[in-house]
């Protein structure tokens, strides 16, 4: 009785190891954007934000001004965010970050066991959120923890290169608000901020008026499908040896034959990957095009319109042709276009005189020899299916 009900819990154990192998990769995934107008919030278009979601999880990148109150607006929930990143400390892209975590901590109940909020940006960010937090004698209720991103001197014009590596040497950041300092690789030419069992997320470099960053979140590959006629052939039938070679492990057959995983798997499934850029006129370096090949999904800038280039490449903005061009190069299956002036009205809201944004779609179309771009617009979502 015991070895049979020991033999039931095992395979048991097994199958469940399987399906949780198996399916913490079939997560949904989707972007909302809560702004995805340029320079300021107005009643049309929000100041730069947008979630990243994963199985209700949210990443929040670029947190302009009033990005609280879209969240509000929207179907997402602000206490569902883990993770927040920063682009580049321009107002439009970090204003609204102080007022949406006293908010969030206004909706919070004391939680030590709670882990913090990790927030990735540009140096200095660090001592601007604990400045905005002990000028305003605001206490949260929840940990948070800021990892600031090194930036070089070629990211910008020199004249508008800050060095705020001195911000924190004399002063006392909030206990555990301190977290680590990221030095570009010089190798890979990029920033590793996250890497577990599912995925990797790095930053890179680029071009704008002061030192701007774009972040891509790739999962990594799923194991391939088992091939079930072939296991049958040699005689393995469904059970718990499926879950062993699944998750790697060589089996041996009652006959002493060896089973392993690479005889009887498919091919690796990739994972999706999303690139978002912050505010650019270009990038630094090769490590923005190795990451960005074949994304899913590219989530570009487009400031102005094609016939403003000279005007966008001084203020550090890209046009759609821009935009498209680097698509092109990367190979992306997806462009987004978002960061629009605000002289762009959404379709839905153009009036009389307002200047079509239309034409930036065709503009960039016309680059990617007809395939569709998409304009942002706040409070769209759009999904990222899973590769098969």
């Amino acid at each position: 009785m015991f070895l049979s009900q020991h033999k039931y819990v095992c395979s048991a154990a097994q199958n469940l190891s399987f399906r949780w192998h198996t399916d913490i990769f079939k997560m949904s995934m989707d972007i909302t954007f809560l702004g995805t107008g340029s320079a300021y919030p107005s009643p049309t278009r929000g100041a730069s934000a947008l979630v990243l979601r994963r199985e209700g999880e949210c990443w929040l990148f670029d947190c302009g001004e009033g990005t609280q109150t879209q969240f509000m607006k929207s179907h997402l929930k602000a206490g569902r965010i883990t993770k927040i990143f920063i682009t580049h400390l321009h107002g439009d892209h970090f204003f609204g970050l102080p007022g949406l975590l006293c908010t969030l901590s206004l909706q919070s109940s004391p939680d030590l066991n709670k882990p913090p909020v990790d927030i990735y940006g540009p140096l200095g960010l660090r001592n601007f959120i604990w400045r905005s937090m002990e000028l305003s004698h605001s206490q949260l209720l929840f940990p948070y923890t800021v990892h600031e991103l090194v930036p070089t001197r070629d990211q910008c014009p020199a004249e508008e290169f800050r060095d705020f590596s001195y911000l924190d040497r004399d002063e006392v950041s909030p206990e555990g608000a301190q977290g680590r300092i990221l030095h570009l690789d010089p190798v890979e030419d990029s920033y590793l901020l996250i890497e577990d069992e599912q995925l990797v997320l790095k930053a890179f470099r680029l071009c704008h008026r002061i030192p701007s960053f774009g972040f891509v979140v790739e999962e990594k590959p799923r194991t391939g499908k088992l091939n079930v006629q072939k296991l049958k052939d040699l005689g393995v039938q469904p059970g718990p040896l499926y879950g062993k070679l699944k998750n790697g492990t060589a089996v041996v057959l009652e006959n002493g034959v060896t089973i392993s995983p690479s005889d009887v798997l498919e091919d690796p499934i990739p994972g999706r990957k999303i690139c978002i850029l912050g505010d650019c006129s270009g990038v630094v370096g090769d490590a923005a095009m190795k990451l960005c090949c074949e994304a899913d999904v590219l989530i570009h800038e487009a400031t102005l319109n094609d016939t403003q280039e000279e005007k966008a490449r001084e203020h550090g903005h890209s046009t759609p042709k821009m935009a498209a061009d680097f698509a092109k190069l990367c190979k992306v299956k997806k462009l987004v276009l978002t960061h629009f002036s605000q002289r762009y009205k959404p379709a839905a809201q153009r009036g009389e005189g307002d200047t079509g944004i239309t034409e930036l779609k065709r503009q960039a179309e016309s680059v990617l020899d007809g395939q569709e771009v998409t304009l942002a617009e706040d409070f769209m979502t759009i999904e990222i299916p899973m590769k098969k």
